[in-house]
């Protein structure tokens, strides 16, 4: 597959980015049918820019700090993704909730990982709440972006086994590589059109 006929794909990021590691090592598999254009973060020193320019991807920071309203920060970051000539965004890390009109603008072509078997434990703290909770079982989901928190609907999920000797920290280093695995196949599968959003809020899988 030559590159100019893969889809071209953003990435917003927060920090140390990851998953967005995981993605960019799939792309560079010549079968791979999506390529990452960019990476935006919304953090100055976030370390994934970095990395990412480390494998000639442009990458920018818009950082929240420099815009007087979270209306203007996600214009800016609207006008970089629609620069990058993007298709699809991966939200990789990214700790900002995005408003409705930024996901409207995106819907069905924005996907997100969190770190648990939605719709269980949405939100933060994910695996203390499993480990709180009794669970024998955890695990990651890949969904679309919708507008209410980790609630769109699923792509990909993959279950990881709770030890009983687990903390929360070994627990989410087993989650997280997990995560590595299902992200690149669930982008993987959207670009492609095997899965998409339907106008009914769920996802539709093409067999």
């Amino acid at each position: 597959m030559s590159i100019a006929s893969k889809t071209a794909v953003a990435i917003l990021i927060s920090g140390r980015g990851s998953n967005m590691g995981a993605l960019i090592a799939a792309s560079l598999d010549d079968t791979y049918p999506a390529r990452i254009v960019s990476v935006i973060s919304d953090k100055a020193d976030a370390a994934g820019l970095e990395h990412a320019r480390g494998f000639g991807i442009a990458a920018r920071a818009v950082a929240r700090s420099e815009f007087d309203s979270k209306e203007t920060h996600e214009a800016a970051v609207r006008e970089a993704i629609e620069a990058s000539g993007a298709k699809f965004i991966a939200l990789a890390g990214y700790m900002r909730l995005l408003s409705a009109e930024f996901v409207r603008a995106y819907e069905g072509r924005m996907i997100n990982i969190h770190p648990s078997l939605l719709p269980a434990f949405p939100g933060l703290a994910t695996h203390e709440r499993a480990l709180a909770a009794g669970c024998r079982v955890h695990g990651c989901t890949v969904h679309f972006v919708t507008e209410g928190m980790d609630e769109g609907p699923i792509i990909e999920q993959e279950a990881v086994r709770v030890a009983l000797d687990d903390t929360a920290d070994t627990l989410a280093a087993r989650v997280l590589e997990a995560e590595h695995r299902i992200y690149p196949k669930a982008l993987a599968m959207v670009v492609r059109g095997e899965v998409r959003m339907t106008g009914d809020g769920t996802s539709q899988f093409r067999h």
